[in-house]
Order: structure tokens, then C-alpha cells, then sequence
């Protein structure tokens, strides 16, 4: 599976490293993804999600419910 949150679509980004004498050479900045369980109580059944941090605090403010039914809407979330 890709390195892509599931609920906000994050993904590596591509940057430099700069060195002390300004030489640049590519590096990719990946997001911090977590694998985690989420209980959903309306289909008494539970779901293995990869999400960043972000996304995990995100679920924790507003409810998987309601974000998951926001990240379908969005076409983030491959289930």
C-alpha cells in the first residue's frame, strides 16, 4: 500500500537537503502515517485505517463517523 493517508490524502512530498556549503540534493519528506483501529458504533464493526497524526486528531475532535463520511465525499477514502 502507497504511503497516502486515507483520510486527508496526505503523501510524500519532494524537497532538498541543503548542505552547509549549499549543495542541494533531493530528498522526499514522508508524512507520518499510523496504522490504527477505529470502532465505528452505527455498524458495530471495526476498521483498519492508515492515517497520519493529523488525521488521527481530527477523528478524535469530530468523530470517525463524521469524518469518514466527509473523506468519502472527498474520494480520500478507499475502503
Amino acid at each position: 500500500m502507497a504511503r497516502v493517508c486515507q483520510i486527508t490524502g496526505k503523501r510524500p512530498q519532494v524537497g532538498n537537503n541543503v548542505s552547509h556549503a549549499n549543495n542541494k540534493t533531493k530528498r522526499r519528506f514522508l508524512p507520518n502515517l499510523q496504522k490504527k483501529r477505529f470502532y465505528i458504533p452505527e455498524e458495530d464493526k471495526w476498521v483498519t485505517l492508515k492515517v497520519s497524526t493529523k488525521a488521527i486528531k481530527t477523528i478524535s475532535k469530530y468523530g470517525i463517523t463524521a469524518v469518514l463520511k466527509e473523506a468519502k465525499a472527498n474520494g480520500n477514502l478507499v475502503l
